[in-house]
Protein backbone atom coordinates (compact mmCIF):
# COMPACT_ATOMS: atom_id res chain seq x y z
CA UNK A 1 0.00 0.00 0.00
CA UNK A 2 1.39 3.39 -1.00
CA UNK A 3 1.98 5.78 1.87
CA UNK A 4 0.11 9.07 1.51
CA UNK A 5 2.06 12.30 1.70
CA UNK A 6 1.44 16.03 1.55
CA UNK A 7 3.71 18.24 -0.54
CA UNK A 8 4.71 21.26 1.54
CA UNK A 9 6.39 24.29 0.04
CA UNK A 10 7.68 26.72 2.65
CA UNK A 11 10.56 29.19 2.86
CA UNK A 12 11.61 28.28 -0.68
CA UNK A 13 11.91 24.57 0.11
CA UNK A 14 9.79 21.51 -0.66
CA UNK A 15 9.17 18.59 1.67
CA UNK A 16 6.99 15.49 1.24
CA UNK A 17 5.34 15.02 4.63
CA UNK A 18 3.88 11.66 5.63
CA UNK A 19 0.20 11.79 6.54
CA UNK A 20 -0.23 10.24 9.98
CA UNK A 21 -3.45 9.28 11.76
CA UNK A 22 -3.53 10.83 15.25
CA UNK A 23 -7.13 10.04 16.29
CA UNK A 24 -10.15 8.11 15.07
CA UNK A 25 -11.19 11.02 12.86
CA UNK A 26 -8.05 13.05 12.16
CA UNK A 27 -4.79 12.81 10.26
CA UNK A 28 -1.97 15.34 10.10
CA UNK A 29 0.93 15.92 7.75
CA UNK A 30 3.86 15.17 10.04
CA UNK A 31 6.25 18.13 9.99
CA UNK A 32 9.43 17.44 11.96
CA UNK A 33 12.22 20.02 11.82
CA UNK A 34 14.56 18.12 14.13
CA UNK A 35 17.60 17.21 12.07
CA UNK A 36 16.54 19.30 9.04
CA UNK A 37 19.09 22.13 9.13
CA UNK A 38 18.05 23.38 5.71
CA UNK A 39 14.42 24.03 6.66
CA UNK A 40 15.39 25.45 10.06
CA UNK A 41 17.77 27.98 8.47
CA UNK A 42 15.40 28.98 5.67
CA UNK A 43 12.36 29.32 7.92
CA UNK A 44 14.31 31.24 10.57
CA UNK A 45 15.38 33.80 7.96
CA UNK A 46 11.76 34.25 6.83
CA UNK A 47 10.41 34.54 10.38
CA UNK A 48 13.07 37.09 11.40
CA UNK A 49 11.80 39.34 8.60
CA UNK A 50 8.26 39.17 10.04
CA UNK A 51 9.02 39.68 13.74
CA UNK A 52 8.54 43.02 15.48
CA UNK A 53 11.25 44.33 17.82
CA UNK A 54 11.84 41.79 20.58
CA UNK A 55 14.32 41.33 23.40
CA UNK A 56 14.07 37.57 24.02
CA UNK A 57 12.71 34.36 22.53
CA UNK A 58 10.90 31.56 24.36
CA UNK A 59 9.94 28.13 23.03
CA UNK A 60 8.69 24.80 24.35
CA UNK A 61 10.86 21.71 24.36
CA UNK A 62 11.71 20.13 21.88
CA UNK A 63 10.96 20.80 18.21
CA UNK A 64 11.12 24.58 18.56
CA UNK A 65 14.67 24.52 19.93
CA UNK A 66 16.65 24.44 16.67
CA UNK A 67 14.39 27.12 15.22
CA UNK A 68 14.82 29.53 18.14
CA UNK A 69 18.55 28.86 18.17
CA UNK A 70 18.80 29.97 14.54
CA UNK A 71 16.50 32.98 15.05
CA UNK A 72 18.52 34.06 18.10
CA UNK A 73 21.74 33.67 16.10
CA UNK A 74 20.36 35.78 13.24
CA UNK A 75 19.24 38.47 15.70
CA UNK A 76 22.61 38.41 17.53
CA UNK A 77 20.95 37.38 20.78
CA UNK A 78 23.20 35.73 23.33
CA UNK A 79 20.40 33.61 24.82
CA UNK A 80 17.02 32.06 24.20
CA UNK A 81 14.77 30.34 26.72
CA UNK A 82 13.21 26.88 26.68
CA UNK A 83 10.25 25.69 28.74
CA UNK A 84 11.17 22.09 29.49
CA UNK A 85 8.70 19.18 29.60
CA UNK A 86 9.61 18.26 33.18
CA UNK A 87 11.05 19.88 36.25
CA UNK A 88 14.83 19.50 36.23
CA UNK A 89 17.00 19.26 39.36
CA UNK A 90 18.87 22.45 38.42
CA UNK A 91 15.69 24.55 38.27
CA UNK A 92 15.19 27.17 40.96
CA UNK A 93 11.52 28.03 41.64
CA UNK A 94 10.30 26.95 38.17
CA UNK A 95 7.14 28.35 36.64
CA UNK A 96 4.94 25.41 35.64
CA UNK A 97 1.90 25.02 33.40
CA UNK A 98 0.12 22.04 31.87
CA UNK A 99 -0.66 21.45 28.22
CA UNK A 100 -2.28 18.87 25.97
CA UNK A 101 -1.41 19.43 22.32
CA UNK A 102 -2.82 17.82 19.19
CA UNK A 103 0.12 15.38 18.96
CA UNK A 104 0.29 14.30 22.61
CA UNK A 105 -1.93 11.66 24.13
CA UNK A 106 -1.74 12.94 27.70
CA UNK A 107 -1.25 16.19 29.54
CA UNK A 108 2.35 17.40 29.66
CA UNK A 109 4.12 19.94 31.80
CA UNK A 110 5.97 23.01 30.60
CA UNK A 111 8.51 24.28 33.13
CA UNK A 112 10.58 27.47 32.94
CA UNK A 113 13.49 27.82 35.34
CA UNK A 114 12.87 30.63 37.83
CA UNK A 115 16.25 32.14 36.90
CA UNK A 116 15.15 32.30 33.25
CA UNK A 117 11.85 33.84 34.35
CA UNK A 118 13.77 36.61 36.12
CA UNK A 119 15.74 37.31 32.95
CA UNK A 120 12.63 37.77 30.80
CA UNK A 121 10.79 40.01 33.31
CA UNK A 122 9.91 43.31 31.64
CA UNK A 123 11.32 42.20 28.28
CA UNK A 124 9.53 42.03 24.91
CA UNK A 125 9.11 38.31 24.25
CA UNK A 126 8.54 36.35 21.05
CA UNK A 127 7.05 32.91 21.63
CA UNK A 128 8.19 30.70 18.76
CA UNK A 129 7.26 27.14 17.80
CA UNK A 130 7.44 24.93 14.73
CA UNK A 131 3.67 24.46 14.28
CA UNK A 132 0.66 26.10 15.88
CA UNK A 133 -2.46 23.96 15.70
CA UNK A 134 -4.91 23.97 18.60
CA UNK A 135 -2.89 26.72 20.27
CA UNK A 136 -2.76 24.87 23.60
CA UNK A 137 1.05 24.85 23.81
CA UNK A 138 1.06 28.51 22.85
CA UNK A 139 -1.47 29.35 25.59
CA UNK A 140 0.61 27.53 28.20
CA UNK A 141 3.73 29.42 27.12
CA UNK A 142 1.79 32.70 27.20
CA UNK A 143 0.69 32.00 30.79
CA UNK A 144 4.27 31.20 31.81
CA UNK A 145 5.72 34.31 30.13
CA UNK A 146 3.03 36.53 31.64
CA UNK A 147 3.53 35.06 35.12
CA UNK A 148 7.26 35.78 34.71
CA UNK A 149 6.46 39.39 33.89
CA UNK A 150 7.44 39.17 30.23
CA UNK A 151 5.64 41.27 27.61
CA UNK A 152 4.43 39.12 24.73
CA UNK A 153 5.26 41.02 21.54
CA UNK A 154 4.93 38.18 19.02
CA UNK A 155 3.74 34.61 18.64
CA UNK A 156 5.16 32.85 15.59
CA UNK A 157 5.63 29.49 13.94
CA UNK A 158 6.71 28.07 10.62
CA UNK A 159 3.26 26.55 10.06
CA UNK A 160 -0.30 27.00 11.26
CA UNK A 161 -2.81 24.18 10.94
CA UNK A 162 -6.49 23.75 11.61
CA UNK A 163 -8.25 26.72 13.20
CA UNK A 164 -4.90 28.42 13.83
CA UNK A 165 -4.80 29.60 10.20
CA UNK A 166 -7.67 31.99 10.96
CA UNK A 167 -5.93 33.60 13.93
CA UNK A 168 -4.83 37.20 13.54
CA UNK A 169 -2.54 37.22 16.58
CA UNK A 170 0.11 34.85 15.21
CA UNK A 171 2.80 35.06 12.55
CA UNK A 172 3.25 32.00 10.36
CA UNK A 173 4.79 31.26 6.99
CA UNK A 174 2.40 28.67 5.58
CA UNK A 175 -0.86 26.84 6.21
CA UNK A 176 -0.71 23.11 6.88
CA UNK A 177 -4.06 21.39 6.28
CA UNK A 178 -5.61 18.78 8.52
CA UNK A 179 -6.99 15.61 6.91
CA UNK A 180 -10.01 13.48 7.77
CA UNK A 181 -9.50 9.76 8.26
CA UNK A 182 -10.68 7.98 5.14
CA UNK A 183 -13.08 5.15 5.87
Amino acid sequence: MEKKTFRLEVAGLVRELPIIQISETLCIASFVILGDTEIVEAAAHCLVEELPEIDVIVTAEAKGIPLVYEIARLLNMKRYYVARKSIKAYMDKPLIDGVRSITTTQKQLLCLDGNDAEEIRGKRVAIIDDVISTGESLKALERIVESAGGIISAKAAILAEGDAVDRTDIIFLKELPLFPVEI
